[in-house]
């Protein structure tokens, strides 16, 4: 069964900073598949959006929105998925959620915001930045 279980959440200052964690578990993805991961907010009233992606290709995608604030990054070993947020702003707030794609490697074309389709949604972390 496959698991993804954020932390990290918080409330903060505008300026502030927090760091997002996801713990995968219950999968593997044997020599024909491959796999995405990606960070994903949503704030009340608005529709779920793509913040940043990596692939296992290490190569990392992120919205316009939080260009040079946020780091996405991956320790593929222990299966911890990481989002770094500095100079966070109001409009960042939101439930944040981690997702999992499992691809089949003929398919694989790289990982992106846009072509990300998640398989596996964690539960989401809170965040909230206060002005």
């Amino acid at each position: 069964q496959v698991q993804l279980v954020e932390s990290g959440g918080g409330s903060v200052q505008a300026g502030g900073s927090l760091s997002l964690s996801c713990v995968a578990s219950g999968y593997s993805v044997g020599t024909f598949s491959t796999y995405s991961l990606g960070w994903f907010r949503q704030a009340p009233g608005k529709e779920r959006e793509g913040v940043a992606t990596i692939g296992s290709d290490d190569n990392p995608n992120r919205a316009g929105s939080v260009w040079g604030r946020f780091t996405i990054s991956e320790n593929s070993a222990k299966n911890i998925l990481y989002l770094q947020m500095n100079s966070l702003k109001p409009d960042d707030t939101g439930m944040y959620y981690c997702a999992l794609e499992i691809i089949p490697r003929r398919q694989w074309r790289g990982c992106s915001i846009a072509t990300i389709r998640p398989d596996y949604w964690g539960q989401g972390t809170q965040v909230t930045v206060s002005s």
